[in-house]
C-alpha cells in the first residue's frame, strides 16, 4: 500500500445475495480499491492467499461458511493482516460482540450508507497502513539487532544462532559440521602504525574476501574486534582446509589501501570439525579452533591450522604490515 491509504488497497467482498453485491460494486465503483467479489465465505478463503486482499467486507450469514466462522479461520491461519469489516442485520450488542469477539476488526450494520461504508473502509486502511510501518521497522530493528554496523556481516548472536541449528542438524541427519575461527595478524600493529580508521579498513576487506568466499548455504559472521567466525557443512576434511587455504591466499595476496597506503595484512585460520564421532557442543567446537589458530600463530602466523595435525598446511612467513 501507498502512503495514500486510499490508493492500491485490495478488497475482498464476501456476499451470498447477488443484489447486496450490486449495491456494494455501485458504491466503490468510482473509488481507488481494487475490487474482487465471492459468494461465500469457502470462496472466499480460496482467495486469500492468491488475492492478499487489505480488506475483507463479509456477510454475516452466508452458505457453508458464515462471517464469524470465517473470521476464525482467517485469525487462526493467515500470516499477513486483513481488516475484516463484518455486515449484519442484527445490531444487538451481543450479536456484535461475538462478531468481534471472532475476529472482526469492524462491523456495518444493514442497511448501511454509502459514505457510511466508505469512512470504514477509510479506517481499515489506515489501520493496515499503521501495522505494515510497525512491521517494517520492527524487521529492521531485528536485522540490526543482528548484523554486524561495521561490515554488515552477520554478528556473533546471529552466526551462533545458525552455528546451533546446523549442529543440531548434523547430528541428526549425519552431515559434516566445522567450525572456523579466525583473526587478522598483528591486528595492534595495523592501528598502531596506521590509525584505528585504517585498521577498520583493514577489517572491512577482510569481511569482503570472507563474504566472497562462502557459500550461501554457510555462513561467516564477526564475532568482534577483528576476529570472524565461518560455519561450514558437507565437506570433507581436504576440501574443507583447501578452502580456506585458498581464502587465506586470496586476502593475503592483495594489498589494503591505509591511509593511501598498499599495505599487505594477512590473516590465521584455525578449523576444528564434527564428522559423525560423539556429541561436541558448540562451545567444545570453538574452543578445538580456537586451539588449531593459537598453533598457527605459534608457527608464524599467515596460515591455516586443523585440529589434526596431518591437515596443516604449508607453514607461510608472516608478512608484516
Amino acid at each position: 500500500m501507498s502512503d495514500n491509504p486510499q490508493i492500491a488497497a485490495r478488497v475482498l467482498i464476501a456476499e451470498d445475495s447477488p443484489v447486496c453485491r450490486k449495491v456494494l460494486e455501485l458504491v466503490l465503483a468510482n473509488q481507488p480499491y481494487e475490487l474482487r467479489f465471492v459468494q461465500n465465505g469457502i470462496e472466499a478463503l480460496d482467495q486469500l492467499a492468491e488475492y492478499q486482499p487489505d480488506i475483507l467486507i463479509t456477510d454475516w450469514l452466508m452458505p457453508g461458511l458464515s462471517g464469524p466462522e470465517l473470521c476464525r479461520h482467517i485469525r487462526n491461519s493467515c500470516s499477513a493482516y486483513t481488516y475484516i469489516v463484518l455486515v449484519t442485520q442484527n445490531a444487538d450488542t451481543e450479536h456484535l460482540i461475538e462478531g468481534l469477539d471472532a475476529g472482526a476488526d469492524d462491523y456495518l450494520a444493514k442497511p448501511f450508507a454509502a459514505g457510511e461504508l466508505l469512512a470504514r473502509i477509510r479506517v481499515g486502511c489506515r489501520t493496515i497502513q499503521m501495522r505494515r510501518e510497525i512491521e517494517t521497522k520492527n524487521t529492521l530493528l531485528e536485522k540490526t539487532a543482528r548484523t554486524d554496523h561495521l561490515t554488515g556481516l552477520p554478528n556473533r548472536m546471529a552466526v551462533e544462532e545458525f552455528a546451533l541449528k546446523q549442529l543440531r542438524a548434523s547430528m541428526r541427519y549425519r552431515f559434516s559440521f566445522w567450525v572456523v575461527v579466525t583473526d587478522l595478524d598483528k591486528f595492534k600493529l595495523v592501528n598502531d602504525t596506521y590509525g584505528h580508521f585504517a585498521g577498520d579498513e583493514a577489517i572491512k576487506r577482510f569481511a569482503e574476501v570472507l563474504k566472497a568466499n562462502t557459500r550461501a548455504s554457510d555462513i561467516c559472521g564477526r564475532l568482534g574486534g577483528d576476529e570472524f567466525l565461518l560455519i561450514m557443512t558437507h565437506g570433507d576434511k581436504k576440501s574443507i582446509v583447501h578452502t580456506v587455504e585458498r581464502l587465506r591466499a586470496d586476502f593475503a595476496n592483495e594489498p589494503c589501501i591505509l591511509n593511501g597506503k598498499e599495505v599487505l595484512v594477512t590473516a590465521s585460520f584455525g578449523i576444528a570439525g564434527y564428522t559423525g564421532a560423539g556429541e561436541p557442543t558448540l562451545q567444545e567446537l570453538l574452543a578445538r579452533a580456537d586451539h588449531a589458530l593459537y598453533s598457527a600463530k605459534a608457527f608464524g602466523r599467515n596460515q591455516v591450522r586443523a585440529e589434526v595435525p596431518s591437515l596443516a598446511l604449508h607453514e607461510s612467513p608472516a608478512v608484516k604490515p
